[in-house]
């Protein structure tokens, strides 16, 4: 509690925190949904927002709020599969390349710069079309997402792991005969974990945003599946902004925005917090 009190404190923090609450509660609120996300014409089309239909609804006769709970759901699902696999997959390989080093390290980091190197919006845009039926499941698709986000993480917990390696802790540790894994769980990973919670919030931040971008291209998960990018795209396509329809633009827009801006505060913040050196100014002042 000590922690979290601590992070109140900051302003982005809290502010993050309630944006974030709103958003799984709105996920939750997906289970209690009177209607079907996948079917059309429930509703009467092109209500304006009133206390019937909070955000009104759509050309295509669906309730915007109710299509928005969806949306988050499926948003965040995306995203926290795409973070969670490559933060395991850049943590591990970047432990291993800076601890071992040598041919283990070249091998390693060659595999990463291939990855960088890659062009991955053409390979996204080519993955999603050879492996449309594939994609259109959220979980393959955060999975898809995951194989581009991992190599620059890598690199940057190698560097931190090669700088940790030349400190007297570690070769006092290796001296008393502490196994690797407990000198890497006890000693480096307080270094490390402000490095994975940062890029682990950020990757969700590029998840998010390549989700909607391939969901504008018609690419892939499955139309019909209601996502933040799906929810934008069909309102696009169906013309809602010359329909006069500006709720049904608007809200994936606004929640988008939102979205974006919490999770950067959220990084900022953790970040901050989670750095040794940030602490130790913290101690003094207090």
């Amino acid at each position: 509690m000590g922690v979290f009190h601590d992070l109140l404190q900051d302003y982005r923090f809290t502010t993050a925190f309630v944006i974030f609450c709103v958003f799984l509660f709105l996920a939750l609120l997906s289970t209690f949904s009177p209607y079907d996300p996948q079917r059309m014409y429930q509703v009467p089309r092109g209500l304006p927002p009133s206390l019937k239909h909070l955000l009104g609804t759509t050309w295509l006769g669906q309730d915007v709020f109710w299509q928005l709970t969806f949306a988050v759901r499926n948003s965040l699902l995306i995203a926290l599969v795409a973070s969670l696999t490559s933060r395991a997959i850049a943590v591990v390989i970047g432990t291993v390349a800076g601890y071992k080093g040598g041919a283990v390290d070249r091998m390693l980091m060659s595999l990463g710069d291939t990855t960088l190197v890659l062009p991955s919006l053409i390979v996204f845009i080519l993955f999603s079309i050879v492996l449309r039926d594939w994609t259109k499941n959220f979980v393959n698709l955060g999975l898809l997402l995951a194989f581009f986000a991992w190599a620059w993480d890598a690199r940057v917990i190698r560097s931190q792991v090669l700088s940790l390696r030349e400190r007297d802790f570690t070769l006092v540790a290796q001296l008393s005969g502490i196994r690797t894994f407990r000198l890497v769980a006890k000693e480096y990973l307080p270094f490390l974990l402000p490095i994975i919670f940062t890029t682990f919030i950020n990757n969700m931040h590029w998840a998010i945003g390549m989700e909607i971008f391939l969901a504008y291209l018609g690419l892939g998960i499955d139309p019909t599946v209601p996502t933040i990018g799906t929810m934008l795209q069909a309102a696009i396509y169906r013309q809602a902004f010359f329909l006069g329809l500006w709720w049904w633009l608007a809200t994936p827009i606004a929640v988008a925005l939102v979205l974006f801006i919490a999770l950067y505060w959220l990084s900022l913040s953790l970040s901050e917090y989670l750095d040794p050196r940030a602490r130790i100014q913290r101690i003094g002042l207090q």
